[in-house]
């Protein structure tokens, strides 16, 4: 089952239209139609090396396509020079799977850093967002530490609040809860979650933790050998006919 998401009309946050990538001779994506909705949050599913991460990065302008198109708020990125892709990625927040922290900042500094590259906000200014956004994150009381003084999933939370920063339209999730306790990634699966339902910011999640995708998508793809195999609803993944989504829902369960 690979149901067309509802929304026709304007442009989509996230429009892709026969995506192809290689590498060599390796075949990552093969002709990828994925469309985000305003305010949805999408999970992509699938094994390593089945093409959800490269699927990220050419969102993200990092990589370009063999063919097809990528529209981001109705602009296909792959036409734009490097300045143009840059206002783009301004309405986009992204949080990487290490966090990607600046390990000689503290804290508040990481978050404060698009703040002081793209705005014209006083410092006072800057350190009320700062301290708003880490308070959205539940980290309040750890502005000055720095990274190393922090767990993994305390980096995330700080990512997050940091990508948070210039108020995105559209955010960029790449695994998450990679790598963290189930205790901490289901904290990381409700603050993804409570962006969804406070914020109504579209999103898409790169994951292979399905039990975190239940908790804060509307909508799930899988991908295996660079196609989108099931796109549905979780429910509509569980029920969906094909061997390898049935033997994947339930191996991730």
């Amino acid at each position: 089952m690979n149901p067309t998401p509802q929304n026709n009309s304007g442009d989509a946050p996230v429009d892709v239209r026969g995506l192809k990538k290689s590498f060599g001779a390796q075949v990552v994506l093969a002709g990828i139609d994925l469309r985000v909705k305003e305010g949805e949050t999408l999970a992509v599913l699938g094994r390593s090396g089945g093409g959800k991460s490269v699927l990220l990065k050419l969102l993200i302008g990092l990589q370009t396509p063999d063919a097809g198109t990528i529209r981001i708020f109705g602009e296909d990125i792959a036409g734009l020079s490097i300045d143009q892709l840059n206002e783009v990625r301004k309405k986009m927040g992204f949080l990487f799977q290490q966090a990607a922290l600046y390990d000689s900042l503290t804290v508040r500094q990481n978050v404060e850093f698009p703040l002081s590259r793209h705005t014209k906000m006083s410092i006072s200014e800057r350190k009320a967002r700062v301290e708003e956004l880490l308070s959205i994150v539940g980290m309040p009381k750890d502005l000055e530490k720095m990274p190393s003084q922090i767990s993994g999933g305390m980096q995330k939370r700080v990512g997050l609040a940091r990508a948070l920063a210039l108020e995105p339209s559209l955010f960029l999730f790449d695994e998450p809860t990679a790598g963290l306790d189930p205790i901490t990634a289901s904290e990381i699966a409700n603050l993804i979650a409570t962006l969804r339902r406070k914020r109504k910011i579209t999103s898409v999640v790169v994951t292979h933790d399905l039990h975190s995708a239940k908790v804060f998508s509307d909508r799930l793809v899988l991908m295996e050998g660079g196609k989108i195999l099931a796109d549905g609803s979780f429910q509509e993944l569980q029920t969906n006919g094909n061997e390898f989504v049935n033997r994947f829902m339930k191996e991730a369960a």
